[in-house]
């Protein structure tokens, strides 16, 4: 009896013993794979994030520089071209063109620099439609005794004949003898070669460009490109602009254009913004030129 006894309480005893172990086991290990894991999943999600926005900051300051810089060189043609182009640009078309101008200038008395200009006004820095399409940089229409070849081009009337070369040089020659062959240009060939100014105003009142600012789109261009240096080694003479000085009236409300500025460079020079210079001047498009006066109050 003693030993029955002693057997069942044994057994009992070992089945509470168990009993209280599994659980034991079941707490430690959980907790210790959760509480490990988790922090460093999270750490490492804070330290993805944290990156971005360091990038995106720096690009966006980059981009915001180099369109400030691209605006500030902007020179907006507004002629047959209709056309917006940079400063680096005009400037590579110069390079290009410079000796064709000077060799018509040699050859038939039109000064380089208004031959350049004519074309970078004309045909957008060779960006506009007939100069790609046709190698015309002057806009010349095809007229009664033009038997090459041509293309069609919208302008003062739907599809208009225009004359097409085979290259640029031609539509600079054909503007040379297009300029000497007509009665109403030849009071022109009686000015100075170098004075552009004369030249150019003397364009407009033949009837080159109905454009009121024609003349002096010019003269800004040959201005701020420094064409006039062509004319001089054509003619061996050290021509140089005298500097306009800049005129203040009615008590500082007009500013007038030197080399050099844009719409832009001005707006942050007055603390204007570029559309509010165009409202005081009326302007309809962003084309300056050195020595014309604006309104900045």
């Amino acid at each position: 009896m003693i030993k029955t006894k002693l057997a069942l309480f044994l057994l009992a005893l070992l089945v509470v013993s168990c009993t209280s172990s599994r659980p034991v086991v079941r707490t430690t290990s959980k907790p210790k794979v959760t509480t490990k894991k988790q922090p460093v999943s999270q750490t490492k999600t804070k330290t993805t994030t944290a990156k971005k926005p360091v990038v995106t900051t720096s690009s966006t300051k980059s981009e915001s520089t180099e369109s400030k810089q691209k605006i500030d060189s902007e020179v907006t043609l507004v002629a047959t071209s209709n056309i917006k182009t940079y400063a680096e640009e005009i400037q590579i078309y110069v390079d290009n063109f410079k000796e064709i101008a000077q060799n018509n200038m040699r050859a038939h008395g039109i000064p380089a620099s208004i031959t350049l200009a004519q074309g970078i006004l004309e045909s957008g820095a060779g960006k506009g439609k007939l100069a790609l399409s046709a190698n015309n940089h002057f806009g010349i229409k095809c007229h009664k005794e033009w038997t090459g070849e041509s293309v069609k081009h919208d302008d003062d009337s739907a599809q208009e004949c225009f004359r097409k070369y085979e290259h640029p040089s031609e539509s600079y020659r054909d503007h040379s003898l297009f300029l000497t062959s007509r009665p109403r240009y030849s009071s022109l060939f009686k000015l100075d070669k170098g004075d552009y100014e004369s030249w150019a105003k003397g364009l407009k009142a033949a009837g080159y460009a109905t454009d009121v600012k024609y003349p002096e789109k010019l003269i800004g261009l040959i201005e701020r490109f420094e064409l006039y240096k062509y004319d001089n080694e054509v003619l061996s003479r050290d021509f140089k602009p005298v500097k306009k000085e800049v005129i203040v009236a009615q008590g500082g409300d007009y500013y007038t254009i030197q080399q050099g500025d844009t719409l832009y460079s001005l707006s942050k020079r007055f603390n204007l913004t570029v559309d509010d210079l165009k409202k005081l001047n009326n302007m309809s498009d962003n084309a300056i030129s050195i020595g014309q006066q604006i309104k900045i109050k």
